[in-house]
């Protein structure tokens, strides 16, 4: 291929350098006919025809951008990119790789670099891992080697989803600044005592009580809250207040971005999804009551993102389910302009809406408004359901 591209634009070259050549030997001609007829009236040379400097610029021009295109075009093939690992290469036989991989060849190659039946990179194979799935590389290639585990896992579901996390039960990377949870900050959800509380009281209009979120599931005439899935669900306390509450079962999308929220969701017997925003829910049509979108769905998601996302939600959630948009987060401007139109376009009912000002020190600088929304998908009308049955028995 680089030779077939390398001839090309030999040829090219080629070409333009005859054509440079023609048009010097007619400009010199016609300039020597003009001179010898105006010799004997004046003796100042003949000027060069406009139309004339004009291709000949133009083909110099060309010729120069052909030349730099070879040198580049000699450089690159002179110094190919390295080969894929072998594993990765057995993989994409048998299994297609998402296409945003390939945009990351070096973070791709170092994540499928290892030995096959033998212990997988252990802290850099984390890393890059998250890395890549941050970048849309998702599913990642699986790999044929052994992933290492806690030294003390959990043994048995606990009886309180909010008693303290064990330390023993998460692998944590030898380069972590943190190895313990006491270690982590609060506010990243780790303090059992601070989770324990969440989603059980409203201190302003934003918060959605999970009391007051069941009354209004009946009131509204939704099936009761069986099934559900919370994104950028952090540690799974939703999750865990609801199996409490209401005998829910709430997956958990999240990610662990320098500190182990899949890990301590699975300590307290609940189950993380470990995937991207981007990444289409791996749940089939129309089976959920409630999809929950937390703090990590704001406006620094593009639109177009954002849209696929809800309309996922829309795709997984049955007839009558629920939609909660939890403190999202945009300008006060693109509210009303771009995303209130993205959410009516949905056809929901809007049981809850309530803005505020978002009143930390990114939200005063850029005049952000927060939005908390409980939206209820349409119900099927009783003569569509009619119908419906109708058409079945015959």
């Amino acid at each position: 291929m680089a030779m077939a591209v390398g001839m090309g634009l030999n040829l090219l070259l080629l070409l333009a350098m005859v054509a440079t050549n023609i048009l010097s030997l007619y400009h010199l001609s016609s300039t020597r006919s003009v001179a010898t007829a105006t010799s004997s009236s004046s003796s100042a040379p003949a000027d060069v025809p406009d139309h004339l400097l004009r291709q000949l610029h133009t083909i110099r021009a060309t010729i120069s951008h052909l030349s730099r295109l070879r040198s580049s075009s000699s450089s690159s093939s002179a110094t190919p990119t390295a080969a894929p690992p072998p594993e990765l290469l057995i993989y994409a036989r048998i299994a297609p790789i998402a296409s945003a991989c390939s945009d990351h060849p070096d973070l791709l190659h170092r994540y499928m670099n290892y030995t096959p039946f033998a212990a997988c990179p252990g802290d850099d194979g984390c890393a890059l891992a998250e890395a890549l799935i941050l970048r849309g590389c998702h599913p990642l290639p699986r790999r044929r080697c052994f992933s290492p585990t806690a030294p003390n896992p959990p043994t048995s579901l606990p009886s309180d989803p909010f008693a303290p996390l064990p330390d023993a039960a998460v692998l944590w990377p030898s380069s972590a600044p943190c190895r313990s949870f006491s270690c982590l900050s609060a506010s990243l959800g780790f303090d059992h005592k601070v989770e324990s509380t969440r989603f059980l009281s409203a201190r302003s209009v934003l918060d959605l009580p999970l009391t007051q979120l069941l009354n209004l599931a009946r009131s509204a005439g939704a099936a009761p809250i069986r099934l559900g899935l919370d994104v950028g669900g952090g540690t799974g306390t939703l999750a865990a207040q609801l199996r409490r509450l209401a005998n829910a079962t709430l997956l958990t999308i999240t990610l662990d971005l320098g500190a182990p929220y899949s890990e301590a969701a699975a300590i307290r017997g609940l189950v993380p999804l470990h995937a991207p925003l981007q990444q289409r829910f791996p749940v089939q049509d129309g089976v959920l009551d409630l999809v929950r979108t937390g703090h990590a769905v704001n406006r620094w998601i593009p639109v177009p993102a954002l849209e696929f996302l809800i309309y996922d939600a829309d795709r997984v959630l049955r007839a009558g389910g629920l939609l909660w948009v939890d403190h999202f987060f945009c300008r006060a401007g693109d509210l009303e302009a771009v995303y209130a139109p993205i959410i009516a376009r949905l056809g929901y009912r809007r049981i809850k809406w309530a803005v505020a000002n978002k009143t930390d020190g990114s939200g005063l600088k850029n005049g952000e408004v927060y939005l908390t929304a409980l939206l209820q998908k349409p119900l099927p009308s009783p003569i569509s359901s009619a119908a419906g049955i109708k058409s079945s028995s015959n």
